[in-house]
Order: C-alpha cells, then structure tokens, then sequence
C-alpha cells in the first residue's frame, strides 16, 4: 500500500543543524497527515512534528518547538524536518508516520496510533 522511507540523518554537534527527508510511495494519494516521532535508547516513542496535506496545519512537541520545523511538498508526498540548534538530547532514531484520516488536526496529530504508516526510521546522533 504505502511505504515511507525516511532520509538524512546523520552525526553532528551540539548547535548543528539536520534536515530529514521522508518520501511516500505506493498507494500515497490519500494520505492526510504526516509526522516525525523519535525514539532513544531506553525510552518510548514520543512524537516530534505533524503535519497535515495542504501544509495549513503544524503540530509541535514542546521539546522542540522553535528549533524544529515541519514542512510538506504535497506534490512529491514528500515531508521535512528542518532541526536547528540540535542538543545531546535530540539524538534517536527519527520515524516518519502517515495517515489518510483527515481529522487528524492540531494535538491529534501527536497520537501515535492514529497512525497506519511507518517508515524504518533514520538515526541522529548529536555529540557534545
């Protein structure tokens, strides 16, 4: 049906910056909403950035609000994570998620399993 494949991870220093790159392929027409979580060592999934078609609507966690920014090529189905000001903290294993269910608006954005599609994820690393 619809496979994501995440890009652009990499290793960098604190107070760097990553862009990640997910494109969607397969039966990806309609697709709503796409996001980032992330998952550490040791910790739970926890979700990053959502983002809806249109790109009229953004969703953020706390944790990175004002250093991380979600945008959407709708043409390409392709979704990006600009990271700025990256910290120790920020190093996982960054997941991009996709759903066709277009109430997926605002804070719904960040509930994991309101989402059908996953990619294999990609792994930032951030060194201090």
């Amino acid at each position: 049906q619809v496979q994501l494949v995440e890009s652009g991870g990499g290793l960098v220093q604190a107070g760097g910056s990553l862009r990640l790159s997910c494109a969607a392929s397969g039966r990806s027409v309609g697709l709503y909403v796409m996001a980032w979580f992330r998952q550490a060592p040791g910790k739970e999934r926890e979700f990053v950035a959502g983002i809806n078609w249109s790109g009229t609507s953004t969703y953020y966690a706390d944790s990175v609000k004002g250093r991380f920014t979600i945008s959407r090529d709708s043409a390409k189905t392709t979704v990006y994570l600009q990271m700025n000001s990256l910290v120790p903290e920020d190093t996982a294993v960054y997941y991009c998620a996709a759903d066709g269910n277009p109430g997926l608006v605002g804070q719904a954005m960040g509930v994991s399993w309101r989402y059908d599609y996953w990619g294999q994820g990609t792994q930032v690393t951030v060194s201090s």
